[in-house]
C-alpha cells in the first residue's frame, strides 16, 4: 500500500521489530479531542485577551469610536456565512488540512497547492508577530520587579523552547495546557464585564452606540471592521485537528460553530463593557491616549488594583496559549504535506509512542528560531515593527484563504451535486464570499496601516502573497505526485 494510502487516523499496526530493525515509520496521528479540547485550542490561537487588551482599544481609537462593537458583530455574521459552507463541505474532504484540502477538492491541485503555500506563510508569521510581542511583554513585566534587562529575544527563546517541547509531544498534552491558560485569561475579562454591568456602567451609565446606525458608520468603520476580523483568525483551524478527533464527522462542525459563536459574543460583550465603562466620548479620548494601559486601568477601577496586576500576568500567558495553538496548527500543516509529498516525506512520520507530528514540529521551531534571528539580526522592534508588520501579513493571507474556500464550495457542489441544499452549498457560501471579497479590498486598501504606514512594505506582503498563490500550478507540474488523495 503507498504511503499516500495509508490510514491517517487510529491507532497504527503493530510491526515486528528484530533488533536490527529500525523503528517503524508511523504515518498516522491519534487522538480523542471532543469539541471542547478543540475549541480550546482554536479559541487558544484567537488570544482573546490579546484581542481585548490590545485590539480593542486600537479599533475604538482609530475606527469608528463607541460603535466598534458593531464590527465584531459584522464579522461574525461574515464568518458564519463562511462556516456554513465549509462545514457542509467537511464530510467530504476527509483529510486534515483545513484551507488547502477545501480549496483543492473543489478548485483543482494547482490551487490547493498554491493555497498551502499561502497557510504556510499565514500562520508562520502570525505565530512570529505572536513571539516578538510576548518577548517584550515579559520584559517589561519583570522590569517593575527589579529583574535585571536583557534583550526581549532571550524570552522568547525560551517560549520557543517550550513551546516546541510541548508540540512534539501528543496533543493532550498541548490540550491541557491551552485549558488552563485560556480559561484564566477568559475568566478576568468576563469578572471585569460582570463588574462594569453591576456597577450599570460608567458615569453616562450602559452604551447604546452599537444600537445606534449613524454612531456605527461614524469615523472609519472600514479600519474598525478591518481590526475586527483579525480578532478571529484561528477559527477555522478546527479542520487542522481531524485526524485526532473523536468524531470527526460531528465534532468538527460543531467545534467550528461553537468557537466561531464563543469568539464573536466575548469580543462584542467585552469591547461594549469597556466602552460602557468610561462613556462614549472618553473612551474614545482614552483609547487614543494609553490604548496599551486602558484595559489595565479599568481592571484595576472596577474589579482591584490586584486584578490588573494579574490581567498583566494573563495577558503573558495568552500569548503563549496562542503560539503553542499556532504551532501545533503549523505542525499539522507540515505533516500533511509530507504525507502528500509537497514537502520532505520525513515530516509526514508520527512519533512512534506520541502518536504527534514529531518531525513537523522539531521542523516548526527551527523555522521559528530563524524568524526570530532574522528580525533580530535586523534590528526590529518586537512590538512596534515585528509583531505590526507580521500580523499584517497574516490578516490579509487569511482573508484570502477564506476567500478561496468559499470558492472551492461553491465550484465543488455545482459540479459533484452530492449535496443540494441551497442554503448550506449556494446562498450562504456565496454570501460568505461577498463578505469576504468586501473585506479583502478593505485590507488591501489600508494595508500600509497594518505595516506600520510603508506603503512598500504592504505591496510586497500582496506580492508575497500572491507569488505563493501562483506557485502552486507550478509546483503541481514540478511534483505531479504531490497532491491529496482525493476520493470519488
Amino acid at each position: 500500500m503507498a504511503i499516500s494510502d495509508r490510514p491517517t487516523t487510529g491507532t497504527p499496526p503493530a510491526v515486528p521489530v528484530s533488533p536490527r530493525t529500525p523503528e517503524p515509520v508511523v504515518r498516522g496521528l491519534s487522538g480523542s479531542l471532543g469539541v471542547g479540547a478543540i475549541v480550546l485550542m482554536v479559541v487558544a490561537a484567537a488570544a482573546p485577551l490579546t484581542v481585548v487588551a490590545g485590539s480593542v482599544p486600537i479599533g475604538i481609537a482609530v475606527g469608528n469610536g463607541a460603535g466598534y462593537p458593531a464590527a465584531y458583530i459584522v464579522s461574525a455574521v461574515i464568518l458564519a456565512l463562511f462556516a456554513v459552507g465549509f462545514v457542509a463541505m467537511t464530510p467530504h474532504v476527509p483529510q486534515a488540512g483545513a484551507f488547502f484540502s477545501y480549496v483543492q477538492r473543489g478548485l483543482g491541485r494547482g490551487a490547493g497547492l498554491g493555497a498551502a503555500l499561502v497557510a504556510l506563510i499565514t500562520y508562520v508569521t502570525i505565530q512570529g508577530a505572536v513571539f516578538g510581542y510576548i518577548g517584550a511583554a515579559i520584559g517589561d513585566y519583570l522590569d517593575q520587579f527589579g529583574v535585571p534587562e536583557v534583550p526581549w529575544w532571550l524570552w522568547t527563546a525560551g517560549v520557543i523552547a517550550v513551546i516546541g517541547v510541548l508540540g512534539y509531544r501528543h496533543i493532550e498534552l498541548s490540550s491541557k495546557v491551552l485549558g488552563f491558560a485560556l480559561v484564566a485569561e477568559i475568566a478576568v475579562v468576563v469578572l471585569l464585564d460582570l463588574a462594569i454591568i453591576a456597577r450599570g456602567g460608567g458615569p453616562e451609565g450602559f452604551s447604546t452606540a452599537v444600537f445606534t446606525p449613524s454612531e456605527v458608520f461614524s469615523g472609519a468603520p472600514a479600519l474598525g471592521l478591518m481590526f475586527a476580523i483579525a480578532g478571529f483568525i484561528g477559527f477555522e483551524a478546527t479542520a487542522v485537528f481531524r485526524d485526532e478527533a473523536r468524531d470527526p464527522e460531528r465534532t468538527i462542525p460543531r467545534a467550528t460553530y461553537v468557537s466561531l459563536a464563543v469568539i464573536g459574543t466575548f469580543y462584542a460583550v467585552s469591547s461594549w463593557a469597556l466602552i460602557s465603562a468610561w462613556g462614549d466620548e472618553a473612551a474614545v479620548e482614552v483609547a487614543g491616549a494609553d490604548p496599551a494601559g486602558m484595559v489595565v486601568t479599568t481592571t484595576a477601577d472596577y474589579v482591584g488594583g490586584i486584578a490588573g496586576d494579574v490581567l498583566n500576568v494573563l495577558l503573558i500567558t495568552s500569548l503563549f496559549a496562542c503560539a503553542l495553538s499556532f504551532h501545533n496548527v503549523l505542525s499539522r500543516y507540515y505533516f500533511t504535506l509530507g504525507n502528500t509529498g509537497v514537502l520532505h516525506r520525513g515530516l509526514g512520520s508520527a512519533h512512534a509512542r506520541h502518536a504527534s507530528p514529531s518531525s513537523a514540529s522539531l521542523t516548526q521551531t527551527v523555522v521559528s528560531v530563524v524568524l526570530m534571528a532574522v528580525c533580530v539580526v535586523a534590528g526590529l522592534d518586537p512590538v512596534l515593527e515585528i509583531f505590526t508588520w507580521l500580523a499584517g501579513v497574516a490578516t490579509v493571507g487569511i482573508v484570502a484563504l477564506m476567500l478561496l474556500t468559499c470558492a472551492a464550495v461553491l465550484v465543488f457542489f455545482r459540479r459533484t451535486r452530492v449535496d443540494t441544499r441551497p442554503w448550506q452549498t449556494l446562498i450562504a457560501p456565496a454570501l460568505g464570499l461577498l463578505g469576504l471579497a468586501a473585506i479583502l479590498v478593505v485590507l488591501v486598501q489600508n494595508l500600509a496601516l497594518l505595516m506600520g504606514g510603508s506603503t512598500a512594505l504592504g505591496v510586497g506582503v500582496v506580492v508575497l502573497l500572491a507569488a505563493a498563490l501562483a506557485g502552486g500550478p507550478v509546483l503541481a507540474r514540478l511534483r505531479p505526485d504531490a497532491a491529496l488523495p482525493v476520493p470519488e
